[in-house]
């Protein structure tokens, strides 16, 4: 754990200072994944990182674990209140509640807002706006277009859940935030795994060994097949 921590705090450095920029950005959820970067942030910018808590009508306990990280790693912290920006947003959008995506669209207001937030601090900063996806998530799609997908760089892109989860104790992350159900935090009562309809031991296993049941295999390749499109630039007419 060691060597991969160190491996990637060289690389976010070197692109930061490929970009040139002298610091990151990132969100702080209260969970496991932000919580890993934040402290590979931390090693490798000292001195200018900064982690945005921005509450949306989120879980009281998120937030007392977001700050509970921050604390301990000493990070710069700036809290960004989001609830009248969403409930402006609301008032204004058209809503049908006769579409079966009409929960889902509004719960996407929430990243969509947060990673605005995020590059607005980003460019106050002159630094580069870190994601907090991991390898699971990203293979099936699960996190929000220009949202929490919307950012300049996946330090834990190329690891499943099962070796965040260890890179998290290796770091020093809370066994309270490490051992609680993954969430998104979109609305109530929202766990990662009972949106994906699958666990992160299956999803992780398929990845790393390519061996699951026909069920768990068959809706991961469906699930990755429909998110294609995000994990892709926009597509430009080839004449």
């Amino acid at each position: 754990m060691e060597e991969l921590a160190n491996k990637l705090v060289d690389w976010i450095r070197e692109r930061v200072f490929a970009a040139n920029k002298s610091g990151v950005v990132l969100g702080l959820s209260g969970g496991i994944d932000s919580a890993v970067v934040a402290a590979l942030c931390k090693r490798a910018f000292p001195d200018t990182t900064t982690a945005a808590i921005m509450p949306c009508y989120s879980n009281k306990m998120d937030i007392v674990h977001a700050y509970k990280v921050a604390t301990s790693l000493k990070i710069n912290t700036e809290l960004i209140e989001l609830e009248p920006a969403y409930d402006a947003l609301i008032k204004v959008l058209p809503r049908n509640t006769n579409y079966t995506n009409d929960k889902l669209a509004q719960a996407n207001i929430k990243p969509r807002l947060r990673m605005i937030s995020l590059y607005y601090l980003a460019t106050q900063l002159n630094s580069i706006v870190v994601g907090t996806g991991n390898r699971s998530e990203i293979a099936i799609g699960y996190y929000t277009k220009y949202g929490d997908g919307g950012v300049d760089i996946l330090p834990i892109g190329n690891l499943v859940k099962k070796q965040v989860s260890e890179l998290a104790r290796y770091l020093g992350v809370p066994e309270e935030i490490i051992g609680k159900p993954p969430s998104a935090g979109l609305w109530e009562g929202q766990t990662d795994e009972g949106e994906m309809g699958l666990k992160y031991e299956e999803l992780d296993n398929y990845l790393t060994t390519g061996k699951a049941k026909d069920v768990v295999r068959k809706k991961i390749e469906v699930m990755s097949t429909l998110s294609a499109h995000k994990r892709a630039m926009p597509q430009i007419p080839l004449f």
